[in-house]
């Protein structure tokens, strides 16, 4: 080791014991010794249910509920270590359970609840070891490194340590010295383990922070798209399309005046199917602009998603029952794909489910955002290929593809976009999933779920 390096070395050590960060470790220390005990018995209580789940069945329930509180110990624990240490970490996943059996699963094979548990067992011996060995070292040092100082008021041998003459204290006060150098690493170096542990039980892995990283990542990149078609969608509207406009009525014009003049000039007739067939060029133009301008972002979507929704149903020639329950308005990338989810489910009930009601449920219910359609027709819908969910009634079923049958799943099987094959690639494209149910006679449901991560963060 080069001079130039102990001398920092050196002060780092001699100043350890005024440092913040050891008085910060200590405070660190003390707080967690008393949040650690009610931790250490809901660990105790976890290994008492988890013995009584394997002879009685009511153990199952209470380990349920003790991995539940097992997961607010992530919370519980982060408040002391980002405020005296500075060091934080994001909650536990929301589950994705439904329903009391779902959820309870959900609890039972969660890995951070497990983690969390094991980390309240092992806080608790720690925290009182790192607190006991650090207080006994700095007390023991305090009075020792005094000791000539005391000594000088306090007879020799009724102080706390019983000296023969007054230089043994400076021998003691030496002794003192030493202990107070080593103090703060008693506190400090138990620490480095609990961060390790935090880094190892508590906080995500280093897999899930790339997951984190990647799903931040792709939320923006969606938010960042939707405005770039917000803005093209803008442009479209107010200038190209009204340029078109414009050029129509032009050629309206020049229509017109073509047609007062007489039939007897050379080419008259050819101009005339010129301009008409110009004025017809432009007219399916703006159609098609106007078509791909409401794909980019449907105007009823200005008015908000109930009245999107429900402007939907009543142009669908059925009875639709819309019921739209929000706590606050999606994003616009979110509110896009579920207006067209709603759109094409519609349009395809009343063509092939001979359906004679609809049931149409938006809800963000349980960290969700969830799109219900409902219709009473034949059901039978058999998805295929990749992309949406199916089921057989009994659950919300597992992976599969578009529809191929005969209720709201069946789409147009060619374009990408549309069909059930288009609206799961749009839920997927948002980290959400289409799941179909429709078994022969129906009813037929098609959910589209979308996590509240694709809503706008302001």
């Amino acid at each position: 080791m080069s001079g130039g390096s102990v001398g920092p070395a050196l002060v780092t050590f001699v100043r350890a014991p005024v440092a913040e960060e050891t008085w910060r470790a200590l405070g660190y220390t003390l707080v967690t010794l008393f949040m650690a005990v009610p931790a250490f018995l809901l660990a105790l209580l976890a290994l008492v249910a988890g013995a009584l789940s394997l002879v009685l069945l009511v153990g199952l329930p209470m380990l349920v509920l003790v991995l539940a509180a097992a997961r607010f110990a992530v919370r519980y624990f982060r408040w002391p270590a980002r405020a005296l240490l500075g060091r934080s970490w994001p909650g536990p996943d929301r589950l994705s359970g439904r329903g009391p059996v779902g959820r309870a699963r959900a609890v039972l094979t969660d890995g951070p609840a497990w983690r969390a548990l094991a980390y309240c067992f092992l806080r608790l011996p720690l925290a009182a070891a790192t607190a006991y060995l650090g207080v006994v070292a700095l007390l023991i040092g305090l009075v020792s490194f005094t000791c000539p100082l005391w000594s000088l008021v306090v007879p020799l041998d009724a102080g706390p340590i019983e000296l023969t003459n007054w230089w043994e204290s400076w021998q003691v006060a030496t002794g003192g010295a030493i202990v107070l150098l080593v103090f703060p690493w008693v506190v400090r170096l138990p620490t480095l383990l609990d961060r390790f542990l935090i880094d190892t039980l508590l906080a995500p892995g280093p897999a899930a922070r790339r997951i984190a990283r990647l799903e931040s990542s792709r939320v923006a990149l969606t938010a960042d798209a939707a405005t770039t078609l917000r803005r093209l969608e803008r442009d479209l509207h107010d200038g190209t399309q009204a340029r078109l406009v414009s050029l129509g009525m032009a050629l309206s014009r020049i229509e017109r005046r073509v047609d007062r003049l007489p039939d007897d000039i050379d080419g008259i007739v050819e101009l005339r199917g010129l301009v008409r067939a110009a004025r017809g060029g432009v007219a399916d133009g703006l159609s098609e602009l106007r078509d791909i301008v409401r794909g980019i972002h449907p105007p009823a979507l200005d008015d908000g998603m109930e009245t999107a929704l429900t402007t939907l149903g009543a142009r669908s020639g059925l009875p639709v029952a819309v019921r739209v329950t929000l706590a606050e308005p999606p994003s616009d990338a979110a509110a896009t794909t579920l207006y067209f989810a709603a759109a094409e489910l519609l349009t395809n009930t009343v063509r092939h489910s001979g359906a004679t009601r609809v049931r149409l449920h938006l809800t963000d219910d349980d960290g969700t955002l969830r799109l219900v359609v409902t219709d009473d027709g034949r059901g039978g819908a058999q998805p295929r290929g990749g992309g949406a969910a199916s089921g057989d009634g009994n659950g919300d079923g597992a992976r599969g593809g578009a529809a191929d049958g005969t209720g709201i799943g069946d789409g147009d099987r060619d374009g990408a976009g549309t069909g059930l094959a288009g609206l799961a690639q749009r839920a997927e494209a948002l980290d959400g999933q289409l799941a179909v149910v429709s078994p022969p006679g129906g009813p037929t449901t098609v959910t589209m779920t979308l996590p509240l991560t694709a809503r706008a963060r302001k």
